[in-house]
């Protein structure tokens, strides 16, 4: 007998499925998004020495699914006054962990950063009510994705789970992104990077499932060993509030998949997105086994970090934060990822607490360092 709570909640499947597939009618329905006016962002060169070797890690971190910081008015400004070079290049160098528990640190020299002062357009939090509760916003506004044409469909087949609780976002043929915290505490690999995997989820009808009970199964996940672990030294050397603006971490798989990905982009201004908007998919731990999506708009932003309150649980930490952004060379509007979600920051600005839920953004700087570990020569990165 079907319950009405089970009726309901067919419904609701029923009628995501019926915008999902209207939308992109829809959308050639409507007037073309004005093309953006021409902004030449500069990517300096991420020159890498010569890695050294570093003892090996003792995997004591315990995951840390639900991350949550807080932050003033000085930390929120302090990107935009520009690092010195020197200082920089320190949050720049990076640490490899490798399959074997190895791992070497990797020191680089940034040559043409011009990434210094503020950007006039991103100021501090306007004036807003206080929020209260933590992470989800109101009406939850996420939804569930299921069925083989979605799971298996761009750009939702670019998420995958990561073993240690987290999301990721395919970034190339052999490279998933992630948050760092997924993967280290700030002074340690956590337990689960040990044997770390990533999860390629597989929809009930190629997995073996007979015919009727398709829809109520949920999908299997195919787990793929990772070959190594990059992070950048600005998460592992610094003090909490500091180290979410560098919340990313690079896993190179063993062996390259055969799904689509997204490739990366330098984060705009809010106003170079189609719709303002920001989109990202995660496997949120409130939904075991699901994956969930969710849309919404930049509320504010810093130098490093996307302010905004897209309904996220932990684990959708991790998750790829994509937009629609004008590709000159394709001369038409492309999905990329332009930041990973990190978690949750409380800001006291005036005397006054705001909640967000935050996400990294792509910086030049961080955009030639991801770059750089996803080719491997920097050249591929000026041009990318």
């Amino acid at each position: 007998m079907v319950t009405p709570r089970e009726r309901s909640l067919s419904l609701t499947h029923l009628l995501l499925l019926l915008l999902l597939l209207l939308l992109p009618l829809t959308w050639s329905l409507l007037p073309p998004s004005p093309r953006p006016a021409p902004v030449h962002v500069h990517v300096p060169a991420l020159i890498p020495r010569a890695p050294t070797p570093l003892l090996r890690s003792g995997f004591s971190a315990r995951a840390q699914l639900a991350f949550t910081t807080r932050c003033n008015s000085s930390c929120f400004h302090r990107g935009e006054r520009g690092d010195p070079a020197a200082r920089m290049a320190d949050k720049l160098a990076f640490e490899t962990l490798y399959a074997d528990g190895s791992r070497t640190l990797t020191t680089v020299r940034v040559e043409g950063d011009e990434e210094s002062g503020a950007d006039p357009r991103r100021g501090g939090p306007g004036p807003g009510r206080k929020r209260v509760r933590r992470q989800i916003y109101g009406a939850d506004g996420r939804f569930d994705i299921q069925g083989d044409r979605f799971l298996l469909d761009y750009p939702f087949s670019t998420a995958v789970r990561i073993s240690t609780g987290c999301t990721g976002v395919l970034v190339s043929r052999q490279h998933v992104l992630t948050a760092a915290h997924c993967v280290h505490d700030g002074k340690d690999y956590v337990k689960g990077a040990r044997k770390l995997r990533v999860g390629f989820l597989i929809p009930p009808s190629i997995n073996g499932t007979n015919g009727g009970l398709a829809s109520s199964r949920r999908p299997l996940v195919r787990w793929a060993r990772v070959r190594r672990t990059r992070v950048p030294k600005g998460w592992i050397q610094g003090p909490q509030e500091v180290s979410m603006d560098f919340d990313y971490a690079l896993l190179e798989l063993r062996w390259p998949h055969r799904r689509p990905f997204m490739r990366l982009s330098v984060t705009p201004s809010p106003d170079d997105l189609a719709g303002n908007r920001i989109h990202f998919s995660g496997f949120d731990s409130d939904r075991s086994g699901e994956l969930v999506y969710r849309f919404c708009a930049v509320e504010e932003e810093s130098s490093d970090l996307i302010y905004q309150h897209c309904d996220a649980r932990p684990g959708a930490s991790g998750s790829g934060v994509y937009g629609r952004v004008w590709d000159n060379s394709l001369e038409r509007w492309e999905r990329k990822v332009i930041g990973v979600f990190s978690g949750h920051q409380w800001l006291e600005i005036d005397g006054e607490n705001r909640d967000y839920n935050v996400a990294v953004r792509i910086t030049p700087l961080k955009f030639a360092q991801i770059c750089y570990w996803v080719h491997g020569n920097r050249l591929d990165c000026v041009s990318d």
